[in-house]
């Protein structure tokens, strides 16, 4: 079996924009979301908003999902990005161990008012935060040791350096050519949800590219926005104090 790196992130985390950057390297077998795509969509959907009429895909299960990904590994290495939450009933030791795991944490302040622009609908069970953290904390009882964070304001600041330390934390080779792109690709095609309509502006990017560190104001935002936010804070912070930090010159 292949080695297989597990990026656990939470919605609207910029984990598209990582995925899409890992796709580049054209050394990996990527999978956007894959049992995202059970828990939404698949023949017994999960998702806590699901009505009768709802898309679904007879035979698309979390276990099929794992069969594919152990398929796919036996014959290379791969990579997914996904969202613990979707699999949290599945977590034991020996499941657990297949995988090469690290984290994606964003300020909650940004994916909380992201998704309800989305969502407006969004259902707190959809954030992730808890089961993120949650998942981390085991992982860092089994092993005796925390798994790589990544936090993506880190990574928007300085992608190459950021990028490099992640490379280095789940031993794979830093492709720094992986970080630029032509515009006009098509995300959509790797994408189960609503046609990739999320992924517009990454269709139209070039790279990641330094962007400046931005923050965001909930004084304005709804009352259900800004009580999302303080339950879910905790968990982000709890992590965020693990993430990987560049050595600063000395």
């Amino acid at each position: 079996m292949h080695k297989i790196i597990a990026l656990w992130a939470i919605p609207r985390s910029t984990s598209t924009a990582f995925e899409w950057m890992m796709r580049q390297r054209g050394d990996l077998d990527c999978l956007h979301e894959p049992f995202g795509e059970a828990w939404y969509q698949g023949e017994d959907p999960m998702w806590p908003r699901f009505r009768a009429g709802d898309r679904t895909t007879p035979g698309l299960t979390l276990e099929s999902v794992w069969d594919d990904i152990q398929n796919r590994a036996r014959k290379g290495p791969v990579f997914i990005k996904d969202f613990p939450h979707y699999i949290n009933h599945m977590w034991d030791s020996e499941f657990l161990s297949h995988f090469t795991h690290a984290f994606l944490i964003r300020d909650p302040a940004k994916t909380i008012t992201s998704m309800h622009a989305k969502w407006p609908d969004f259902d707190e069970l959809e954030v992730g935060f808890p089961e993120q953290r949650a998942l981390f904390d085991l992982l860092t009882a089994l092993n005796g040791s925390p798994p790589p964070v990544l936090d993506s304001d880190d990574l928007l600041e300085n992608p190459a350096d950021m990028t490099r330390a992640f490379c280095e934390a789940v031993s794979i080779p830093f492709l720094e050519e992986a970080l630029t792109w032509e515009a006009g690709g098509d995300p959509s095609a790797h994408s189960w949800w609503d046609g990739g309509s999320f992924h517009a502006n990454l269709a139209q990017s070039t790279g990641l590219k330094p962007q400046v560190r931005k923050y965001v104001d909930l004084k304005d935002s709804p009352d259900r926005v800004r009580q999302v936010h303080r339950r879910m804070r905790p968990h982000y912070e709890h992590l965020y104090r693990h993430r990987i930090k560049l050595l600063q010159p000395a």
